[in-house]
């Protein structure tokens, strides 16, 4: 008996099984696939975002004020000399006083004519047109920055200054140096705040954190300086002039982080 043939329908067979449990295989896998994306096409992908925020807290270990000196003379000379003077003997005092060379530097410098008026004689009842300006003197003025990185020693350094020819002093701030470092911690700070936030969000809506989507970090948010703050004097040099007392308080760097997250 021949089994060729039988063995030949057999086969036949199987392939077409094979063919068909592949095809509906395909089929399958095709239509979760089409499903999936006309569920994400309508809707878009599920997400849920937070905002996190950081804050570290340090003394400030560096303060800045500026100080100017005005000069008066009848020639430009005069009162250049004048100014120098007085802004020469400053500098030397803040030298000794241990305030270091790059931590000096002009913010501005100005020579400038001072003018009056010659007056006019005029009749009775009659227009009087203003005089002629006339050059009566020139005005010299120095504005210099000064960094003051030993804090106890600001008050001294700002009444120094005033006993030594300052015309003005503004601008006291007290900063820190380097805030890379309270930056990347207030950071890290923020992103675990936001996590943490994310995770009971989730949990309220049943729904499960897959993966990161997007980070948005708010870069806004400047230090705030505790006591100190801004100050701006007028003193004469002839007065002696009692060093100010200046708490420094402490400073908070912070972060804002926006950190949005897929769901499932």
């Amino acid at each position: 008996m021949n089994n060729q043939p039988f063995l030949s329908l057999w086969y036949v067979q199987a392939l077409i099984v094979l063919i068909l449990v592949a095809a509906l295989t395909s089929l399958f896998a095709y239509t979760k696939l089409t499903l999936r994306e006309a569920k994400y096409g309508q809707y878009g992908m599920t997400s849920i975002s937070v905002r996190g925020e950081g804050e570290v807290m340090a003394k400030p270990d560096i303060g800045t004020f500026s100080f100017s000196v005005t000069s008066e003379a009848d020639d430009a000379a005069t009162a250049q000399s004048d100014s120098a003077e007085k802004t020469n003997a400053i500098l030397a005092y803040l030298k000794e006083a241990g305030v270091d060379d790059k931590d000096v530097k002009t913010s501005g410098y100005s020579l400038n004519p001072k003018y009056r008026y010659e007056t006019t004689v005029c009749a009775a009842n009659m227009y009087c047109p203003p005089g002629n300006p006339v050059i009566d003197g020139y005005t010299v003025t120095q504005t210099v920055e000064i960094k003051v990185r030993d804090l106890d020693k600001a008050g001294d350094l700002i009444s120094g200054a005033g006993e030594r020819g300052a015309t003005n002093i503004s601008g006291l701030s007290f900063t820190i140096d380097d805030e890379s470092n309270l930056k990347a911690e207030a950071r890290e700070a923020a992103i675990a705040d936001a996590k943490e936030k994310a995770k009971v969000l989730a949990d309220q809506l049943g729904v499960r954190l897959v993966r990161i989507m997007g980070y948005y970090e708010d870069e806004g948010v400047m230090p705030y300086y505790g006591y100190g703050g801004d100050a701006m004097m007028s003193v004469k040099s002839e007065t002696a002039m009692m060093a100010p007392s200046l708490p420094v308080g402490e400073s908070a760097t912070k972060s804002t982080v926006n950190i949005t997250f897929e769901v499932q």
